[in-house]
């Protein structure tokens, strides 16, 4: 039993480790500080300055830390999404099915280090909003914070994992990425105030990632301790292990599928 779970945690591991450096191995130095650094600095500071622009200077902390939750999704859905399909587009994916390695394991080792990733992504928000847009942290509770984050991380990863599973069957995945992404930006409340938005809509958005984060994270930074936002954060932790056993189910199905009709590179 204990060999058996020491197996499955290295395979882990490396199906994280290796299909992250084999997402990013053509990237430079610089290409990957620059998406980064400077990729989420240009998004806060055009939603900021719009959100400023069109609502006063006081709600600045309003979009400053919606944006910097935000920036997990990219993380979260463009890089754990392609840890996912690209198995098939480099055709590595009918080696994976031929192993007798745990699937489970094998499936949800790719998100761990953009998890990882994506968190760093957020904190490097919180730093632009510090340094460059204002925003205070000093009645922000950094344990809460740091868990607020995790969370949030994890569930959309989570949704990136099903993203990724639907890539095993779409010819165009990027678009549904980049739908997806650009609909956590609208509906998630990171640039929008919910409870201004229809009732379908605010349904709509209780119902992807990133909303109870983001409405975490605000609370924290007013003030708010971490048992005041546990309700919202185990919610959101519900919310990703839904996607995540949702994505698994349909990673099995198409394995299943693919080897019943030799469809292993084909649609």
């Amino acid at each position: 039993m204990i060999k058996k779970f020491t197996f499955n945690m290295r395979l882990f591991w490396q199906g994280a480790s290796l299909s992250y450096v084999a997402l990013f191995r053509w990237l430079t130095p610089i290409t990957y500080m620059a998406s980064k650094i400077v990729s989420p600095l240009a998004q806060m500071i055009f939603f900021v300055v719009l959100g400023m622009y069109a609502t006063g200077k006081d709600s600045a902390p309003f979009y400053v830390i919606g944006n910097a939750m935000q920036i997990t999704a990219v993380s979260g859905i463009y890089g754990v999404t392609m840890s996912i399909g690209g198995d098939r587009w480099t055709g590595t994916l009918p080696y994976l099915f031929g192993t007798p390695a745990n699937r489970f394991f094998m499936f949800t080792g790719r998100a761990l280090v953009h998890i990882l990733d994506g968190m760093i992504g957020v904190f490097i928000g919180f730093f632009w909003g510090v340094a460059l847009l204002g925003l205070d942290l000093n009645s922000a509770n950094p344990l809460a914070l740091l868990i607020t984050v995790l969370v949030t991380t994890l569930s959309t990863s989570g949704l990136g994992l099903l993203l990724g599973s639907l890539s095993l069957v779409s010819l165009n995945v990027m678009f549904v990425n980049n739908t997806v992404y650009f609909l956590l930006l609208l509906f998630s409340g990171a640039n929008v105030d919910l409870t201004k938005l229809p009732l379908w809509i605010q349904s709509f958005s209780n119902m992807l990632p990133l909303t109870r984060g983001i409405a975490s994270a605000r609370m924290i930074v007013n003030g708010a301790s971490l048992g005041d936002v546990a309700p919202l954060l185990f919610q959101e932790f519900i919310m990703g292990m839904i996607y995540i056993s949702l994505g698994y189910f349909l990673f099995r199905w198409f394995e299943m599928q693919a080897k019943r009709k030799g469809t292993l590179e084909a649609i």
